[in-house]
C-alpha cells in the first residue's frame, strides 16, 4: 500500500507570490542546455519563510517573502509553467504543497499538480560574508548611474570586459564608466571613506539590476553593495542578487579623455536631441546614420541626406574658438543626449576626426566622449 509523503508546505498571497516571480525569474535563460537553470528553487525554512531562487551561474537572484504558514522543505519547478500558473490565479491566498515530488497548487475553485525537480540538482551559491565594509548606495542614484552609463558598453559577446561596466570606487567618490568603441560614458557621484576597489560587472546585468530597483518597494530607500574579487551581491530589501564579476583589466579611460580642446560650444541639451531626431528621420535610412554639424559663429547647422530627401536643422550656440565642420552617428549622439538631464551642455570638439567631448556647464558629474564619422566636402 502506498503511502504519499508530504514533503513542503506554504501559503502565501498571489500578488506577493507573483511580484517575487517577477523579480526571480530575470535570473532564468531559455538559452541554457541544463533544465535545472530553467526552474526556480522553492525553499521553505524552519522559521517560516519563503525563499525563491534562479540562476543562470553568472547572476543568482533570491528574494525572501513572508508566508501565512509552513512546513520546512524545498523543490525546484519549471519557471515559465509555475509563472504562468501563479500569474493567472486570482487574488487570494495561494496553497502550495510538494507530495512526493509533484507540486500541488490551489487557490479558491483552482487546482494544479506539476512534476518538480530535485533540489539537490540547483546550484548552490557561496556568498560573501557581510561585513561592515560594505558600500551603501541611495536607490534612485544608483539606478540614474546605470542609466547614464550601460547603454555605451558593447553588446558584442566576444568583447569581453567592455561589455561591462566599471565600478571605479575611490577614497571620495565612486565612478562608473562604460565604452563600446564609438562612445564613452562616465558618471560619478560623491561618496565617503570608501575603500578604493575596481570591479567589473556586466551591463546586461546590471540593467537588470535597474529593472529590481523599479520594482522594490517604495520603503527600500537604500542598496547595500558587497564585493570581493570574483563576486559582487547586491541587497535591496528581501532581494540579493549575487554576480559574476567579469574577469580582465579595463580599458585605461583617462588616458582616452582628450586633455586640450580648441573649440567649446555651450548649447542647450533639449534643442540639440530635437533636431537631430529630426535629421536622423533620414539619415538613418543612409549609411552609418550619419549626420553633419557645421559650427559656425552663433549657429549649428545639423544636415543630413539619403535617397529619400535632405534635412537641415539650425540650432542657437555660443561657440569658442574656431568653426567645424564634423560627422556623427545620430544614434550615439542621441543616445548621449538622453542619458543626460541638465538643459545645458559643453560640447568640446578638436578636430573633425578627434573626439567630442560633452560635459556638464559646472561641476564633473558626467563626461561622454563620442567618436565622429569622417565626412567628405561633396
Amino acid at each position: 500500500m502506498a503511502f504519499w509523503r508530504l514533503k513542503m508546505r506554504f501559503e502565501c498571497n498571489q500578488q506577493l507570490l507573483t511580484k517575487a516571480l517577477n523579480i526571480v525569474s530575470k535570473a532564468v535563460t531559455s538559452r541554457t542546455t541544463i533544465p535545472i537553470l530553467k526552474g526556480i528553487l522553492l525553499e521553505v525554512s524552519e522559521d517560516g519563510k519563503l525563499k525563491m531562487s534562479a540562476s543562470d551561474l553568472d547572476i543568482t537572484i533570491e528574494e525572501t517573502v513572508e508566508i501565512e504558514a509552513g512546513v520546512s522543505g524545498s523543490i525546484v519547478v519549471q519557471s515559465k509553467l509555475f509563472g504562468d500558473i501563479i500569474r493567472k490565479l486570482p487574488n487570494a491566498t495561494v496553497s502550495i504543497e510538494l507530495i512526493d515530488t509533484n507540486v500541488v497548487i490551489k487557490c479558491m475553485n483552482s487546482e494544479f499538480s506539476i512534476i518538480g525537480l530535485s533540489a539537490d540538482e540547483f546550484p548552490s551559491i557561496k556568498n560573501i560574508e557581510e561585513n561592515p565594509d560594505y558600500i551603501t548606495f541611495d536607490k534612485a542614484i544608483l539606478k540614474e548611474m546605470i542609466r547614464k552609463t550601460s547603454f555605451a558598453a558593447s553588446v558584442d559577446e566576444s568583447k569581453g570586459v567592455i561589455t561591462g561596466i566599471l565600478i571605479e570606487l575611490l577614497n571620495d567618490e565612486i565612478n562608473m564608466v562604460a565604452i563600446d568603441g564609438y562612445r564613452m560614458a562616465i558618471t560619478r557621484e560623491a561618496m565617503v571613506n570608501l575603500e578604493e576597489k575596481n570591479v567589473i560587472i556586466s551591463a546586461k546585468i546590471m540593467n537588470e539590476i535597474s529593472k529590481i530597483l523599479s520594482e522594490a518597494s517604495e520603503e527600500e530607500e537604500n542598496v547595500k553593495l558587497l564585493l570581493n574579487d570574483k563576486k559582487a551581491i547586491f541587497i535591496i530589501g528581501n532581494v540579493k542578487v549575487v554576480l559574476r564579476l567579469l574577469d580582465g583589466e579595463f580599458i585605461k579611460y583617462k588616458d582616452v579623455l582628450p586633455k586640450d580642446n580648441k573649440i567649446k560650444v555651450k548649447v542647450s541639451r533639449s534643442d540639440l536631441m530635437e533636431s537631430i531626431e529630426r535629421a536622423s528621420l533620414l539619415s538613418k535610412e543612409g549609411k552609418n546614420n550619419l549626420i553633419k554639424f557645421a559650427i559656425k559663429d552663433t549657429i549649428v547647422t545639423i544636415t543630413s541626406k539619403s535617397e529619400e530627401g535632405n534635412v537641415r536643422e539650425e540650432v542657437l550656440i555660443n561657440k569658442e574658438g574656431d568653426d567645424l565642420d564634423i560627422g556623427f552617428n545620430a544614434k550615439y549622439v542621441l543616445d548621449v543626449l538622453k542619458s543626460i538631464d541638465d538643459e545645458e551642455i559643453y560640447m568640446l570638439f578638436n578636430t573633425s576626426i578627434t573626439p567630442c567631448l560633452v560635459e556638464p556647464i559646472s561641476g564633473d558629474s558626467f563626461e561622454y566622449l563620442i567618436l565622429p564619422v569622417r565626412i567628405t566636402n561633396n
